[in-house]
């Protein structure tokens, strides 16, 4: 009986997180950035931020931009560069605490579109998403809205496949940030 109850309950479940490929350790009491900070803040629940690399002047840095309007950037420093680093399947990630479950979840979602980007298309097209500050995450191809507040669920448009969701977590607002 108690076998056939443990078969039942897993039944319907999915695997949460994505087999995709995703490493990146961000050390925020280094960086000191308050974009960041604002969405590795669990007080401050609904609150998102894409996390991307540029390069600028020759050097490289992380490249921050928030669902509520606050972007920055900061120059990855000699730690940051010696550590293997991907951005998800195309240089971008988003993170954050969602605002519907007490306690807050920290995702960490893949920035590109889940039912129009394909990794294996050559040449790789982005198809990333948008932000709103309501915790909405759109793509301007497909037009399917997403809530980042609950696990990257469609909400809009015609079914697919929920957001990519990597493991992440935080030490806090000025703590490491790693998703894998």
């Amino acid at each position: 009986m108690a076998l056939l109850a443990l078969l039942c309950a897993c039944d319907g479940a999915e695997n949460e997180y994505t087999i995709g490929q995703c490493y990146v350790v961000i050390d925020n009491s280094v960086h000191q950035d308050a974009t960041l900070a604002s969405a590795m803040n669990n007080m401050a629940p609904g609150t998102f931020c894409r996390v991307r690399q540029i390069m600028k002047g020759g050097a490289v840095y992380y490249d921050f931009s928030s669902n509520m309007g606050g972007s920055s950037q900061s120059v990855l420093n000699a730690l940051d560069q010696r550590r293997s680093l991907m951005l998800g399947y195309n240089n971008g990630i988003i993170v954050g605490f969602g605002s519907m479950d007490v306690p807050a979840i920290f995702y960490a979602y893949d920035d590109e579109c889940p039912n129009c980007f394909d990794p294996d298309m050559i040449p790789v097209r982005s198809k990333k998403l948008t932000m709103s500050s309501s915790g909405m995450a759109e793509c301007a191809v497909c037009h399917r809205q997403y809530n980042l507040n609950t696990g990257g669920n469609i909400v809009s448009g015609d079914g697919g496949k929920k957001m990519t969701r990597y493991r992440g977590m935080t030490t806090g607002a000025f703590g490491v940030l790693s998703v894998n």
